[in-house]
């Protein structure tokens, strides 16, 4: 451990809250009672914000692997701060293979993928390709989260609806990108529930989704039940 990250961690842990911390174990798998400190996300977002002002950001990044479920957090709050693509796909890189919980995974959002979609949907083919469970999902909710809206590319319906399912958490990562998918971009969407072409709990995850969200009609939701 650096005498960066024996800093940050200090920082963190004067920062636990033991009402949070019990909160926050029941929601995470993994050895809750040994790597949790019990940190609020707006802390540690602003904490971030911090490292990477203060210079510290490059020498915490290369402290891997972290111990500390807070401090993978950080790293992913840092680097959706990095406001230079190249930088932010090369940390990326670096730290994805270590993301072992969804919540590190699900709350990495890149600010700098907005300024390079062509280089972001390469990257995607190649996460979602990716033998590591929590890569894999991040590159799905990347897709989800980036190509549904004013640059939907349908390309990535067929290219999610083959992921090899072969973890709950990559399953449910498909369900919630073609439940989503089903309320940005129903017509291009409904035909991989009627052809059945999803994993069959996928799919049955896709319909309930769909069926709890407030961005589906009525009409939409009647006929997906039928489809169960």
């Amino acid at each position: 451990m650096n005498t960066i990250t024996e800093s940050i961690r200090k920082e963190l842990l004067s920062l636990t809250d033991a009402e949070y911390l019990a909160f926050q174990g029941s929601l995470i798998p993994g050895d809750r009672d040994n790597h949790m400190i019990g940190v609020r996300t707006p802390a540690l977002r602003a904490l971030a914000k911090d490292v990477l002002k203060r210079g510290d950001a490059e020498e915490f990044m290369k402290d891997l692997p972290h111990l500390y479920f807070e401090e993978n957090q950080l790293h992913a709050f840092i680097i959706s701060e990095l406001k230079d693509p190249a930088a932010c796909f090369e940390a990326l890189e670096v730290f994805l293979p270590y993301v072992n919980n969804w919540a590190t995974c699900d709350q990495m959002t890149p600010k700098a993928f907005k300024k390079t979609k062509a280089e972001l949907s390469r990257r995607i083919d190649k996460w979602i390709a990716s033998d590591h469970v929590y890569t894999k999902r991040f590159g799905i909710k990347m897709a989800m989260s980036e190509f549904l809206d004013t640059d939907f590319d349908p390309a990535f319906l067929e290219k999610v609806s083959k992921v090899k399912i072969d973890d709950y958490y990559v399953m449910m990562m498909v369900a919630w990108y073609f439940a989503t998918a089903l309320a940005k971009q129903y017509d291009a969407t409904i035909p991989y529930i009627e052809e059945r072409r999803l994993d069959p709990e996928a799919h049955r995850k896709t319909i309930q989704k769909a069926c709890e969200s407030f961005r589906i009609n009525n009409e939409q939701k009647a006929y997906l039940k039928t489809l169960k």
